[in-house]
């Protein structure tokens, strides 16, 4: 018989993918997630910031990281100042960095919600290849009748249907935090 679990699975973790890179993603508001792609050199190895520090929000304008070991404060603010998607300019105390979050311009605002468009449409691809596999699965049962084929495609078509209204709330929701200012 034909499990539509691991397939449903997959969709689901699509959609989480998506959610997790629309975390990333600048609103012009201080999110602790805007810094998770960032990696540091420190101890002659390349880490995740999450590994070496701790982020947080104390303005709606600013981060704040605190270094697990304050020797590499330096090398925390070079990391995030290096990457220039992000537009940051850093400033370190000797304990801490503070990241001023900067006002997105209405150009920028449109930019960025242009690339949640782009990342939407990868994630709908995903799900219509995961249909297309389950399909396959199914046109390769052998004990089931063509009608229970076609009542399977329908669910699976059904669980897609649902999946694509969760990223289109995901979206429009995104977009209305990046466009409102």
């Amino acid at each position: 018989m034909f499990d539509s679990k691991p397939f449903t699975e997959r969709f689901a973790a699509a959609l989480e993918r998506l959610e997790s890179e629309f975390a990333k993603v600048r609103t012009g508001r201080a999110h602790p997630d805007m810094l998770s792609g960032i990696s540091v050199e420190v101890y002659g190895t390349s880490m995740p910031l999450a590994q070496v520090a701790s982020v947080s929000a104390p303005e709606p304008q600013q981060l704040l990281v605190t270094p697990f070991d304050p020797a590499n404060v330096q090398a925390i603010a070079a990391a995030i100042r290096a990457d220039q998607t992000l537009d940051f300019n850093p400033s370190d105390d000797g304990r801490n960095v503070r990241v001023p979050i900067p006002p997105l311009t209405e150009e920028r605002r449109r930019e960025i919600a242009k690339s949640l468009g782009n990342k939407t449409e990868d994630a709908r691809i995903q799900l219509r290849n995961i249909r297309e596999e389950a399909r396959k699965a199914i046109k390769l049962l052998t004990a089931v009748s063509d009608d229970e084929k076609k009542r399977l495609e329908k669910g699976i078509d059904d669980e897609v249907a649902k999946f694509n209204s969760r990223i289109d709330e995901a979206m429009k929701a995104k977009e209305t935090e990046v466009m409102t200012i």
